[in-house]
């Protein structure tokens, strides 16, 4: 199964927005938001929670990429977002996230016994190319027991 499978499987907002797993690497994840006028705002674009869902799904699959070997001793969390709305977004949107720190400099941090904190970036891009959103989240890998 495939992490984009995995994620759809078992987070249903993921499912509800019919979100598309079109990449999920360790140094990159890319998903889309289909058009679908169920989840439109007052300006007939993708609703901001709709798109804050996409980015942070987006911010999720890469860190299932880059920490999926780790989660037998750590789950990752997402500890906060932010996120900047840039320009009106129609039509489907695509976000692109990637990590903020090397993955063995966190998982060293792990190594050692602490909770390491790190961050995902992401633009969130309409068709043409613009940059509709920003977002950042901060994740942790919370160690089991």
């Amino acid at each position: 199964m495939s992490i984009g499978e995995m994620l759809a499987a078992t987070v249903p907002m993921a499912r509800t927005l019919n979100l598309q797993f079109l990449e999920t690497t360790p140094e990159r994840a890319v998903v889309s938001l289909p058009d679908q006028p169920d989840y439109h705002n007052h300006v007939g674009g993708p609703h901001a929670g709709a798109m804050f869902t996409l980015g942070e799904s987006a911010s999720g699959a890469i860190v299932l990429a880059a920490f999926g070997d780790q989660l037998s001793r750590a789950v990752p969390l997402a500890v906060s977002a932010e996120i900047s709305y840039k320009k009106l977004a129609m039509g489907p949107v695509t976000a692109t996230a990637t990590l903020g720190r090397p993955a063995p400099e966190v998982v060293a941090e792990l190594d050692e016994g602490r909770r390491p904190e790190f961050p995902v970036t992401v633009e969130i891009r309409r068709e043409d190319g613009a940059v509709t959103g920003e977002m950042s989240v901060i994740w942790t890998l919370r160690p089991n027991g």
